[in-house]
C-alpha cells in the first residue's frame, strides 16, 4: 500500500491553520480536505500541527574555509536536518578561484550524491568574476541553479563592487537573483590588524572588530548596486538593527529586496564572548551576535511581515577545529550549527513568546523560501500536487536542548539547556517516513532539486 492518510490534525500555511486531513499517493500529496477516506495506511495525528517540510536555505555542508573542513557534510548534515523537521537544504556550491562555475558545481553535486537524508538545492557562490563566468551563466539556469552568492569580505571571496553591478546586471536578463554577506572588507581587516597589534587576540575582539556599523555600510552599498543594476537582491543572515533600516529605507526606494535573519540573531548576544575560549569560540560566526536592541528590531521585522525567510547559515566546527584560533581569534573558525534547532526554537520564542503567530512561523520556514527559490508550489506548502514534504509537530509539552540529543557531527550547540515547547514528531520526505520519535528511520534518500525563478 503507498497511500497514507495523515487523520485529525491541524494544516498549518502562511495564512493560518485548519482541521484537515492529508492523503498521500506515492511521493505526493493528492487530497487535503475534512473527513477524507481512503484504502490507505491511516496515521492519527489528531492534536498535532502538520507543517509543509520546512526549507533551510542557507546552509554549508562539507565546505572547505579557514584551512579546515566544516565537522557536517551532506551526510550529518542533512541528517541533522531532517530531525530538525527540515526536508529541503539549499547550500552553496562554491566556486573556488580559477575555477568555473560547472567545476564548482559538479564538485557539490560529487559531496551530496547518495549522501543527503533531506532533498537539496544549490545556490552558486561566485568568487572569479571573468567573461567566461559570465558566458557560463545559462547553463547554472539550464541546470537548476536560479540563485547566486556574493561576498563583500573574505579574501578567497571577495568581488568588488564593478563585479557585483555586473553579475546583477548580466543575472537580471535570466531572471535570476543575488544574495550577499553584507559586511565592509576594508574597516573590519584594519581594526582585526589593530587588534592583534595591540595584544588583543582573545574571543571578545571578534565582535569589536565587527562592528554593527560595517554591516550596516555594506548593506547600503549593496543595495545601491542593486538598485544602479535594477536588479533584485537579498541581504542574507542579517544581524543588526542599522542593516534593517538600509533596507527600509531602500525599498522606500523602490529597491526590490529579500530580507533573511537566523536564530541566533534573535535569541543570543555578544555577551557570551566574554566567556572562556572554550565557551565563546564557539559563538564565533560572521556576522557576529549583536546587542539586545539588534535582537528586537529582528523580531520586529518578523512580526511586521517586513522580514521574508529564518534560515541558519548552519557552518559547524568542532572544538578541536575552534581552538585553531587559541591565541589568535583571527584564526577561529566561523561558524556555528544551527540546521537541528531552528524550527523548534522559531516556535518555542518567536509563537509560542507571541512575537510571531504560527502563520507567520510556516511563511518564514516553509512556504517563502520555497517562492523565493523557485521551488514553490512542489515544496513549502501542504496542498493536492506538491511533494508530500510534511512535518508532524507535537504543540504540548516541554523540552531543553542539548548537544547529546543533535545530530551534527561538531559535538556541541550554541543553544545548550535552552528550554524549548513542542516538538518534531515525525518528518515525511516526498511521502517516505524518514524521522519518527527521535530516531533516523530512513537515510540517504534525498535528491537533487531543480529551480525555477523566484516568485515572493
Amino acid at each position: 500500500m503507498d497511500k497514507i492518510l495523515l487523520k485529525g490534525g491541524s494544516v498549518v500555511s502562511a495564512r493560518g491553520v485548519r482541521k484537515a486531513d492529508v492523503l498521500i499517493s506515492g511521493e505526493k500529496i493528492v487530497a487535503v480536505g475534512r473527513r477524507l477516506t481512503a484504502d490507505a495506511q491511516v496515521v492519527d495525528v489528531s492534536g498535532k500541527l502538520i507543517f509543509p517540510g520546512f526549507i533551510d536555505a542557507h546552509t554549508h555542508f562539507d565546505l572547505e574555509v579557514s584551512d579546515t573542513v566544516t565537522a557536517d557534510d551532506f551526510e550529518s548534515g542533512s541528517q541533522s536536518a531532517v530531525a530538525g523537521g527540515v526536508t529541503t537544504v539549499v547550500d552553496f556550491a562554491t566556486q573556488n578561484k580559477g575555477e568555473t562555475l560547472s567545476e564548482a558545481l559538479n564538485n557539490w553535486h560529487m559531496k551530496a550524491f547518495g549522501k543527503s537524508s533531506c532533498d537539496y538545492a544549490f545556490h552558486m557562490a561566485i568568487s572569479d568574476w571573468r567573461e567566461d563566468i559570465k558566458n557560463e551563466l545559462p547553463a547554472m539556469f539550464e541546470q537548476g541553479v536560479t540563485s547566486f552568492k556574493v561576498y563583500m569580505i573574505y579574501d578567497a571571496m571577495e568581488l568588488s563592487d564593478r563585479e557585483i553591478y555586473e553579475l546583477m546586471t548580466e543575472l537580471r536578463k535570466y531572471g535570476g537573483i543575488v544574495g550577499c554577506h553584507c559586511e565592509n572588507s576594508g574597516i573590519i581587516g584594519k581594526l582585526r590588524e589593530e587588534a592583534l597589534e595591540s595584544g588583543e587576540a582573545d574571543p571578545k575582539y571578534h565582535p569589536l572588530t565587527r562592528p554593527a556599523y560595517t554591516e550596516a555600510e555594506a548593506v547600503n552599498r549593496f543595495l545601491t548596486i542593486a538598485k544602479a543594476a535594477d536588479a533584485p537582491c537579498i541581504v542574507v543572515h542579517l544581524s543588526t538593527r542599522g542593516g534593517y533600516e538600509e533596507i527600509l529605507r531602500a525599498r522606500d526606494e523602490g529597491v526590490q529586496v529579500y530580507l533573511e535573519t537566523c536564530p541566533q540573531y534573535l535569541l543570543l548576544d555578544d555577551r557570551v564572548y566574554d566567556s572562556p575560549f572554550d565557551v565563546a569560540s564557539k559563538y564565533i560566526c560572521s556576522p557576529p551576535l549583536r546587542k539586545q536592541e539588534d535582537k528586537k528590531a529582528l523580531w520586529d521585522a518578523l512580526k511586521t511581515n517586513n522580514a521574508d525567510t529564518v534560515s541558519t547559515d548552519h557552518c559547524s566546527f568542532t572544538m578541536a577545529q575552534k581552538r585553531a584560533g587559541e591565541g589568535d581569534f583571527t584564526k577561529i573558525p566561523n561558524g556555528m550549527p544551527g540546521v537541528e534547532t531552528r524550527a523548534i526554537l522559531l516556535y518555542s520564542y518567536g509563537v509560542k513568546k507571541h512575537r510571531i503567530s504560527i502563520a507567520q512561523m510556516c511563511a518564514y520556514l516553509s512556504e517563502n523560501p520555497a517562492r523565493l527559490y523557485g521551488m514553490y508550489p512542489r515544496k513549502g506548502v501542504i496542498k493536492a500536487g506538491a511533494d508530500a514534504d510534511i512535518v508532524i509537530f507535537e504543540p504540548k509539552g516541554h523540552g531543553k536542548i542539548t548537544a547529546g540529543s543533535c545530530h551534527s557531527k561538531c559535538g556541541y550547540t550554541p543553544f545548550e539547556g535552552v528550554k524549548t515547547v513542542g516538538s518534531v514528531e515525525q518528518v515525511y520526505l516526498r511521502g517516505n517516513l524518514v524521522y519518527s520519535d527521535g530516531e533516523i528511520v530512513l537515510k540517504n534518500s534525498g535528491t537533487y532539486i531543480t529551480r525555477d525563478h523566484y516568485d515572493l
